[in-house]
C-alpha cells in the first residue's frame, strides 16, 4: 500500500514495515521487506546503532525537517558542524530536545545513503564535510547560510579588506578594493586665526581625511564598534577631561595625533566659523557614501542580520559622537551631531524602506491578493475623494483621474515591485518637471510630498469604511509607496540643489534644531 503524506515524502506500508523516501534519500525501518516477524530481542541487541536510531526517528517531525531541507547531490559538501548547528537551532525554536553530534552524525548517514566525509580546507584551518549533500534550493535555511556567512566574514580586520571583494560584489553590488571617499573641498579659513599657522590648516585636512577614511575601513568591514574609539582618538577623549584644560590618556593614536596637530590648536581651529563649515561638508559626503556601502539598493533584499546590524549602529551614533567630543566647543558638537544625526535617520529609514519593499513584494506577486485589491478599488468613489481633496490640494482634476487610471493599469498588470517603482520614479518627474532648474523646487517637491499622501489617505479612508476585504495589503503599499516618494523626492532635491541627500536632511535638522533654541 502507497500513500503521499503532502510533503513529497512517499511512505510505504510493507506487512508492517515502513519506507520513507524524498530526493534519493531512504529509511527503512519496522518489520523487514519479506514480510517476516518483527525482530527478536536478540536480533535487535545485534542491530546496528544507526538502524535503531533511525527506527527511533522514523516518524518523528526532526526526519521530516532533515527530508525538507536537505537532499543528495554530487560533487557538492556541507561542513559537519554546520549542519549539525542547522539541527541544534531547529530544536531550539521547535522546543525538542537534540541528540549528541556523534547520534546526529549516524541518523545522517542512515537516512541520506553513500554519504562520504571528507576534510576539507587549508592546512591549519580544515573542516570535516559530508560530501553529495546539499541544502535544498527552497529550504529557508539558505537564507539563515547567507546571513551567518555574511556577518563572520566581514566581521574580520581592517587590513584583512582585500579578501572580501567576492564578498562585496555579492552583497554590495561592487569590489570594496573599489569604495573609496570623495574629494574634500580644500578648507580656507578666509582670515588669518591668532595661534594657527598654515601648516595647522594643512595638518588638520590631512587628519581629518585619514580620519574619514579610517571611519569608512571600519564600516565597510562592519566593525561598527569600532568609531566610537575613532572618534575619541580623534577628539581627544579621556574619561579624565571634562574640562578643556585636563590631561590627554596616552595611547598611540591619540599621541602620533598630537604630534601633528596639538589639541589647543585644534580647539582654536573648532571655534573658526570656515572649518565649522568645511567640517559638515565633509561629513555630509562621508555619510552619504557610507550610505551607498550599507544600502546600495534599497528595494534590494537585505540580509536579516545585517539590517539589525545596521540600525543598532544607527541608535548608537548620536549618544558615541557626543561622549567622545565632550571637552570640544559646543558648536562643532551641534554642527558634527546635526550631521550625524541626519545619517542615522537615513539609515534608519532606508532600513524601514527596505522592509516594507520585502512585504509587499509577496502582496504584488499574489494573483488573488491582487485581483482582490483591483475589486476593491474600483468601488472607491474616486470623485468623492478629488471633491473632499481639491479645497486642500488645489491640484488639476485631469491629472488626478490620470493617476487614478495608471495606478489601477498597472495594478491590473500585476507588476513586479521594480515596476512599480519606475512608475513612481515617473510620477515625480511629472510632477517636478515645470519647476527643472528653477529655486523655487524644494519647495514644490515638499507641496507634492503633502498632497500625495492626503490623497492616499482619503483613498485610504474610503476602503475602510467600506471594510474592504484588502484594506491590510493596501495598508502596506500605500506605506511603501509614501516611504518610496519620500525617497525619490529626497534625492531629487538633492540633485536640484547640488547637495547631498545627506546634506539636505542634515539642513532640515539643523533648521529644527535652530526653531527649538528660538
Amino acid at each position: 500500500m502507497q500513500r503521499n503524506n503532502g510533503n513529497g515524502v512517499l511512505a510505504m506500508g510493507l506487512s508492517g514495515g515502513q519506507i520513507i523516501s524524498s530526493s534519493g534519500a531512504y529509511l527503512i525501518g519496522g518489520n523487514s521487506m519479506d514480510g517476516s516477524a518483527p525482530h527478536s530481542a536478540a536480533q535487535a541487541t545485534r542491530a546496528s546503532p544507526a538502524t535503531n536510531l533511525a527506527d527511533e526517528f522514523s516518524c518523528s517531525p526532526q526526519l521530516q525537517w532533515l527530508l525538507d531541507n536537505y537532499e543528495t547531490a554530487e560533487g557538492v559538501s556541507l561542513p559537519r558542524s554546520t549542519l549539525y548547528n542547522h539541527y541544534l537551532r531547529h530544536c531550539q525554536e521547535q522546543k525538542l530536545d537534540p541528540v549528541n553530534a556523534a547520534s546526529f552524525g549516524k541518523l545522517i548517514r542512515s537516512i541520506f545513503m553513500g554519504l562520504r566525509t571528507r576534510r576539507l580546507g587549508t592546512r591549519g584551518n580544515s573542516k570535516y564535510h559530508y560530501y553529495g549533500i546539499r541544502v535544498k534550493p527552497d529550504s529557508p535555511l539558505n537564507r539563515l547560510q547567507e546571513d551567518m556567512q555574511y556577518m563572520a566574514l566581514r566581521q574580520q580586520p581592517v587590513q584583512q579588506k582585500q579578501r572580501y571583494c567576492r564578498l562585496g560584489q555579492t552583497f554590495l553590488g561592487k569590489s570594496l578594493e573599489t569604495i573609496t571617499l570623495p574629494e574634500f573641498v580644500e578648507l580656507d579659513l578666509g582670515e588669518p586665526v591668532e595661534g594657527v599657522g598654515p601648516e595647522d590648516v594643512k595638518a588638520l585636512q590631512t587628519l581629518y581625511r585619514e580620519h574619514c577614511e579610517a571611519i569608512l575601513d571600519v564600516v565597510v568591514n562592519l566593525q561598527f564598534n569600532l568609531i566610537e574609539n575613532l572618534w575619541q582618538t580623534f577628539w581627544r577623549y579621556s574619561p579624565s577631561s571634562s574640562v578643556e584644560g585636563a590631561t590627554i590618556t596616552e595611547n598611540s593614536g591619540m599621541s602620533e595625533i598630537e604630534g601633528r596637530l596639538p589639541r589647543t590648536t585644534l580647539i582654536l581651529l573648532c571655534r573658526n566659523e570656515a572649518v565649522l563649515k568645511w567640517m559638515n561638508t565633509c561629513d555630509h559626503l562621508m555619510y552619504q557614501a557610507l550610505v551607498e556601502i550599507l544600502i546600495p539598493d534599497v528595494l534590494r533584499p537585505i540580509p536579516s542580520a545585517l539590517t539589525q546590524a545596521i540600525r543598532n549602529f544607527a541608535k548608537n551614533l548620536e549618544g558615541w559622537l557626543t561622549n567622545a567630543m565632550s571637552s570640544i566647543p559646543q558648536r562643532m558638537i551641534q554642527t558634527k551631531v546635526s550631521a550625524v544625526s541626519a545619517f542615522a535617520q537615513t539609515l534608519r529609514r532606508y532600513t524601514s524602506l527596505n522592509h516594507l519593499a520585502q512585504a509587499a513584494r509577496a502582496v504584488l506577486q499574489n494573483t488573488s491578493q491582487i485581483n482582490q485589491m483591483l475589486s476593491d478599488l474600483n468601488r472607491v468613489d474616486f470623485a468623492n475623494v478629488q471633491e473632499q481633496a481639491s479645497w486642500v490640494c488645489q491640484c488639476e482634476e485631469g491629472l488626478v483621474q490620470r493617476l487614478e487610471q495608471d495606478f489601477k493599469a498597472t495594478l491590473q498588470q500585476q507588476s513586479s515591485l521594480e515596476q512599480w517603482a519606475a512608475w513612481l520614479d515617473n510620477v515625480v518627474t511629472q510632477m517636478l518637471k515645470p519647476y527643472e532648474d528653477k529655486p523655487t523646487l524644494p519647495k514644490a517637491a515638499r507641496q507634492f510630498l503633502l498632497k500625495w499622501s492626503f490623497y492616499s489617505s482619503m483613498v485610504i479612508r474610503d476602503l475602510t469604511l467600506r471594510s474592504a476585504a484588502s484594506f491590510g495589503s493596501f495598508h502596506l503599499i500605500r506605506l511603501l509607496y509614501d516611504e518610496y516618494m519620500f525617497y525619490l523626492v529626497e534625492h531629487r532635491v538633492a540633485q536640484a540643489t547640488g547637495e547631498t541627500p545627506i546634506g539636505v536632511m542634515g539642513e532640515v535638522k539643523t533648521v529644527c534644531v535652530a526653531q527649538h533654541e528660538l
